[in-house]
């Protein structure tokens, strides 16, 4: 970002020493598609597993749970794999291990066992977090330094337009072209999706296997720079920017998971399901929109002033949304996702700025935070049960509020890192 200027460059061996990043940028970007896709369908799954096996909105939550769990439990085995493996071999890993999550979706039909649909979204997201371990550095690290915020947000723009049509394909299998589910609560609707996914993670690692990336020279031992010796823990814009991702994920996935319910009631929009379900586009819709924008606009903009903005805007949104109802509520949260849309990419690459050799490491710190995604939407679903959906929103609003305060301060975090690796 504009502010945060380091002299570390980023090395590639290959065709990379050419600037020529068009193809692994290109094979990268359809992971992020990929796993967009595959974790907004979570959205639509929630409702039809909370209605097949008759849950609280909190049971619901635990699919979540269980899904963003694997983030922390995986994250840093992750990172020390890329460490150790590099970052084509951490990509093909998570293709297969995602894979073989989808396919445990068929027994989990045929058992009919809320546990087993729990167990193979926590294998599924293993394999997710092992790709966004290996993408996401990989992506900043394709190009000048200065432009990483920028490519990280064209990165999860396309990870965007897979939670755009995700939600819309998903309702369409899960629940038909018009069946609500309290009418035709099953959940044999969930084996072709998921099998069909399967066989998509198969084909891409099979095209993978045969691409040559480049290696990220920086980001390996022998490519290190000042920051040897120095431990993460020294580095305050990571520390902070794992607390600000946490945040994030955790406040986006539980406004995603909470929508179907939320339009569906009666002083919001009063929708049946699959009319719900749709909705869910606008909102990871926004988020593309959003992303795209903001990839041009980070190139001249410091990203950690386009963060705080942002953050400010979405609080406003939410409790618009809480002290209002009908269509202004129900635009107010979905408006939420074209501000959200620069944040990830955006503290991620701001939070390993200037880590040179510890950036791997640091990437498993950030994806392990992601872990957000699984505790926020169960704390908001304890409040929805006990307070209401509406006034939950509240528990995703006070996240902001601490990702407000980490674009106001980021820089001056961003200087006390940099004294230490020059001293």
């Amino acid at each position: 970002m504009s502010e945060i200027n380091t002299n570390q460059s980023y090395v590639a061996s290959g065709d990379a020493k050419n600037n020529n990043y068009l193809l692994p940028l290109t094979a990268m970007t359809t992971l992020f598609f990929l796993w967009g896709f595959i974790t907004v369908l979570n959205d639509v799954l929630i409702p039809r597993l909370k209605a097949v096996f008759d849950l609280s909105y909190t049971e619901a939550m635990l699919v979540q749970f269980c899904f963003f769990s694997a983030y922390f439990i995986v994250s840093l085995p992750a990172g020390a794999f890329l460490k150790r493996y590099g970052y084509k071999n951490g990509v093909l890993t998570g293709l297969v291990v995602a894979a073989a999550g989808c396919l445990l979706f068929y027994p989990a039909v045929v058992v009919h066992e809320y546990w087993l649909f729990l167990t193979a979204l926590f294998v599924l997201a293993s394999g997710i977090t092992v790709l966004q371990v290996s993408a996401n550095p990989y992506v900043a690290a394709l190009g000048p330094e200065k432009t990483a915020s920028s490519r990280l947000n064209l990165a999860q723009a396309l990870n965007s337009l897979g939670t755009t049509v995700g939600p819309a394909v998903g309702g369409m299998l899960l629940f038909g072209a018009g069946a609500s589910m309290a009418t035709d609560a099953s959940a044999d609707s969930v084996k072709v999706p998921y099998l069909i996914l399967a066989g998509a993670l198969l084909l891409i690692a099979a095209v993978f296997a045969f691409l040559k990336l480049p290696t990220i020279e920086a980001h390996t031992e022998e490519g290190d720079c000042k920051a040897r010796g120095h431990k993460l823990t020294e580095a305050p814009h990571l520390v902070m920017g794992v607390a600000a991702i946490f945040c994030y994920v955790g406040a986006e996935v539980a406004i995603g998971s909470f929508l179907v319910n939320y339009f569906a009631e009666p002083s919001i929009a009063g929708m049946e399901e699959h009319t719900a379900a749709k909705y869910i586009s606008y909102y990871w819709g926004g988020a593309m929109v959003g992303r795209f924008i903001g990839s041009a606009a980070l190139q001249k903009i410091s990203p950690s002033k386009a963060l705080m903005f942002n953050a400010i805007a979405i609080i406003a949104l939410l409790l618009l949304t809480m002290s209002t109802d009908g269509k202004l509520a129900m635009f107010a949260v979905l408006a939420v996702g074209l501000f959200n849309s620069i944040m990830f990419p955006t503290i991620f690459s701001i939070a390993i700025e200037g880590l040179g050799s510890l950036t791997s490491k640091g990437s498993g710190w950030l994806c392990l935070a992601i872990v957000g995604g699984a505790l926020i939407p169960l704390a908001q679903g304890l409040v929805a049960d006990s307070a209401g959906i509406q006034i939950s929103f509240v528990v995703p609003m006070v996240c902001y509020v601490f990702i407000a305060w980490y674009g106001l301060n980021v820089v001056s975090l961003y200087k006390q890192w940099q004294q230490k690796v020059d001293s």
